[in-house]
């Protein structure tokens, strides 16, 4: 992951075309050559495991599964906002048990290994103490532009609307590992994303975990590569957060 996060950062003078991945959705020439490396150099490592990176793909159902978004936020990114991650995981039976969500630009690398905690640079990590809707900070993700957008998006306005008068603050970063991973450090007490990319979410799923918080669907069950949804949050505030979900 170091070698990805300067591919990176070298990357942000020189991103050359954008590769069009269908209705307002690219890609970057950097993505590619970040996945391509981590691909490379964990097939050399561990040569049985299986890899699904989201640029070129891959099988999500395996044992063991590595899962990769070489560039979580890559509007950001072409943008020249440092908002964006590489985030690694590896899941077990659909469940991470380590994962990276590594922040080049903004010089902060989270690890979490299942049942040792999540750490940011080497400090380990605690969720903030939040207890009420009107003390959090809530980290919404973008709202969709592929085809799902005409399902997804009324739902996130039902619940923006929702949200906004009842909590702290809601803040859209544009990268779903990095609102994990700062859920993990105690910037934001809840993460909603109103859907479920295994290569955007199971290494923030994990830091969060391993941090104190929970990571759960829109039904309120444990969250896994099959849910709908990926919401995570101070435990206090699951009751409160599913309440705002509008039904259907």
């Amino acid at each position: 992951v170091a070698s990805a996060a300067r591919l990176l950062v070298q990357g942000r003078s020189h991103l050359g075309g954008l590769i069009a991945k269908g209705d307002r959705a690219y890609a970057s020439r950097v993505d590619f050559q970040i996945e391509d490396a981590i691909r490379n150099a964990l097939s050399r490592a561990a040569r049985d495991i299986p890899f699904l990176g989201e640029e070129r793909g891959g099988e999500l159902r395996a044992p063991l599964l590595w899962v990769l978004d070489p560039v979580d936020g890559t509007t950001n990114f072409i943008k020249g906002s440092p908002l964006c991650a590489i985030s690694l995981a590896l899941l077990s039976d659909g469940q991470p048990i380590f994962g990276i969500v590594d922040l080049p630009l903004l010089g902060e690398r989270y690890v979490a290994r299942a049942g040792a905690g999540a750490y940011l640079n080497g400090t380990r990590l605690h969720i903030a103490d939040v207890h009420r809707l009107a003390d959090a900070v809530v980290g919404v993700t973008d709202f969709a532009v592929a085809d799902d957008r005409f399902v997804e998006n009324p739902i996130h306005i039902a619940l923006l609307a929702r949200l906004a008068p009842r909590a702290l603050g809601v803040r859209a970063h544009g990268s779903a590992a990095l609102d994990l991973a700062w859920l993990a450090a105690g910037r934001l007490s809840a993460s909603m994303m109103l859907s479920n990319r295994a290569w955007d979410v199971s290494a923030g799923v994990l830091l969060a975990r391993e941090a104190g918080a929970l990571a759960y669907d829109g039904d309120g069950s444990e969250h896994g590569v099959d849910s709908r949804f990926t919401i995570a949050s101070t435990p206090g505030l699951k009751g409160s957060l599913l309440e705002l979900l509008p039904s259907g």
